[in-house]
C-alpha cells in the first residue's frame, strides 16, 4: 500500500462506493447489516445517520444522531452532523446550539469552525460568522469553503431597482403602453418594502400611479404583505387600490419529487370612477426537482357598476417555471403560462363581462452577478373575436 493511503474496513469501502453512485438503499443495507453484528458500535450508527442525511431523509437522520449523542456526548463530528440536519430543516437555533457544542469539544478544527460560521450566518449574526470563517482560515489556509464563506459576508445586495415597459396590441382599439420603475428593499430577514411608479397610455389617455407595500415575515407563520396605491387615473385606471396577501410555505424534503409547497391568499380592492372591483385570489406553488416550479392560481372578481347589480367573475392561471442554463454568475430561465378569464383589473379594458384564453411565456437572463434582463409575451383571445397581444421587458440591478 502506498504511503499515506488510508485503508477502510471492507464494509465501509462498499458503503462509500454506494454513496458515490447515490445508491442509498444499498448503502443503508450494508450499514444495517453491520449494525446487526455490532449494535453498540456508534461509529457504524454514525455512518447510518450520514447516509440518511445525504439521501434527504432528514427526520430519521435527526433521530439517529440524537440517539448517538446520548451514548457518545463528546464526539464533535456527531454534533456537527446533527447541526447540519437542523440547518437543512431551517431550525437555526437548534443548529447553533449543536455547533456551539461541537466547537467547544474541539476548537482547533477548521471544518467545525466553518460549519459554525455557516449557522451563525443563517441566524443573522454576520459579525460572529465573519470571525468564525476567519478562524477556520487561520487553522486551514487552504480551505475553499471558509474562503467562499468569508467572501459571502462582504455584503449581499439588499435592494432591487427595476425598470420595465409593456405594450398591448389590440385588434379592436388603440394600443396601450406602460412603463414603471420599482424599488424592492430587503431591510432585514423579517422586513421588506416595495415602492413603484407606473405610467400608462391607455386608449390615448395618459395616467399614472404610485404603489407601495410592506412585508413582514415570521419563520413559523409565513409572510403578510399590506399595500395600496393612489393614482392620477384619467378614467382608465383605478383612482385608488388596497390589498393584502398571506403567504405560507412548507418544506417537504430534498430527495423526492415534491420538495416544497407554498400557498398564497390575497384580496385586492380597486376603486374606479364608475365601478368598484374586489378580487379574492388563492394560489399554490409546487417546488419540483432541478429548479422547476409549477403554480396554479384562481381569482374571483366582484364587480359593482352604477345602475346594475353586483356580479362575480372567475378566472384562473397556471404557470410552469424552469431553468435553462446555469453558470457561476450567469443563468437563463424560462416560463410558460395559460390563463382563462380576466386577470388584470388595474386597467379599464379588463373590467366588465367577457371571456378569454391567454397563452404566454418569458425568459430571464442573469448576465452578471447583480444584473438581469427579462422579456415576456402573451396572446389573449377574447370573446367577440377580440385579441390582445402583450409583450414587454425589464432590467433589474441589485445593490
Amino acid at each position: 500500500m502506498a504511503s499515506g493511503q488510508q485503508q477502510f474496513p471492507e464494509w465501509e469501502t462498499k458503503v462509500r462506493k454506494h454513496v458515490a453512485t447515490q445508491n442509498w438503499t444499498a448503502a443503508l443495507d450494508e450499514v444495517d447489516s453491520q449494525i446487526a453484528l455490532a449494535p453498540q458500535d456508534m461509529d457504524i450508527r454514525a455512518w447510518r445517520a450520514r447516509v440518511l442525511a445525504w439521501s434527504g431523509d432528514l427526520s430519521n437522520a435527526e433521530k439517529e444522531y440524537l440517539a448517538i449523542v446520548k451514548v457518545v456526548p463528546n464526539d464533535p463530528d456527531n454534533w456537527m452532523g446533527l447541526g447540519n440536519i437542523y440547518l437543512r430543516e431551517g431550525r437555526t437555533s437548534d443548529a447553533l446550539r449543536a455547533l456551539d457544542r461541537a466547537v467547544e469539544l474541539d476548537p482547533k478544527r477548521a471544518d467545525l469552525r466553518e460549519t459554525h460560521a455557516r449557522v451563525l450566518r443563517a441566524v443573522g449574526d454576520i459579525e460572529q460568522a465573519r470571525i468564525e470563517f476567519q478562524r477556520a482560515l487561520n487553522l486551514d489556509p487552504s480551505s475553499q469553503d471558509a474562503s467562499v464563506g468569508l467572501a459571502s459576508l462582504r455584503g449581499e445586495p439588499k435592494h432591487e431597482l427595476r425598470f420595465s415597459e409593456e405594450n398591448d396590441i389590440y385588434n379592436f382599439a388603440r394600443n396601450n403602453h406602460a412603463g414603471w420603475a420599482s424599488l424592492v428593499s430587503n431591510w432585514t430577514p423579517h422586513w421588506t418594502t416595495s415602492i413603484a411608479g407606473d405610467f400608462f397610455e391607455i386608449f390615448g389617455a395618459s395616467a399614472g400611479k404610485f404603489i407601495g407595500s410592506v412585508t413582514g415575515r415570521m419563520p413559523r407563520w409565513g409572510a403578510l404583505t399590506i399595500g395600496g396605491a393612489t393614482a392620477h387615473d384619467n378614467g382608465v385606471i383605478p383612482r385608488a387600490e388596497a390589498f393584502f396577501d398571506l403567504d405560507h410555505g412548507w418544506k417537504i424534503g430534498e430527495s423526492g419529487p415534491l420538495r416544497a409547497i407554498e400557498f398564497v391568499y390575497g384580496q385586492h380592492w380597486y376603486w374606479y370612477r364608475t365601478s368598484r372591483i374586489l378580487t379574492v385570489n388563492g394560489s399554490g406553488i409546487v417546488y419540483l426537482p432541478n429548479g422547476f416550479t409549477w403554480s396554479l392560481g384562481v381569482t374571483a372578481a366582484r364587480s359593482t357598476f352604477p345602475g346594475s347589480g353586483t356580479q362575480w367573475q372567475p378566472s384562473g392561471i397556471s404557470r410552469l417555471e424552469f431553468p435553462l442554463a446555469h453558470g457561476q454568475e450567469r443563468s437563463l430561465s424560462g416560463n410558460i403560462l395559460f390563463a382563462t378569464g380576466t386577470e388584470n383589473f388595474a386597467q379599464v379594458d379588463q373590467i366588465g363581462s367577457f371571456s378569454s384564453h391567454t397563452y404566454g411565456g418569458g425568459l430571464r437572463f442573469q448576465f452578471a452577478r447583480y444584473q438581469d434582463v427579462a422579456a415576456y409575451a402573451s396572446y389573449q383571445k377574447r370573446s367577440q373575436d377580440r385579441t390582445d397581444t402583450n409583450f414587454g421587458m425589464s432590467y433589474g440591478i441589485h445593490f
